[in-house]
């Protein structure tokens, strides 16, 4: 029964992360790819970073205007 639980818990957690970073990576990826910036693109597309790339590139590293 206690597994039953666990397991339902980590399901959870695994779906909200992935719908995080499915948000965060959508608008870093759109962002990018209106500022033509080829390498963030690629680098936010292939690595799984539970957001943090994204986010990282939206507010401190994007050229021209910062945040959303």
């Amino acid at each position: 029964m206690a597994t039953d639980i666990q397991s339902t818990g980590f399901w959870i957690i695994i779906i909200a992360l992935a719908i995080w970073e499915l948000i965060w990576k959508g608008i870093g990826l759109w962002k990018a790819a209106r500022k033509d910036q080829n390498y963030w693109f690629i680098a936010m597309l292939i690595l799984n970073t539970a957001g943090i790339l994204p986010i990282l590139y939206i507010f401190f590293f994007q050229e021209g205007e910062k945040g959303l």
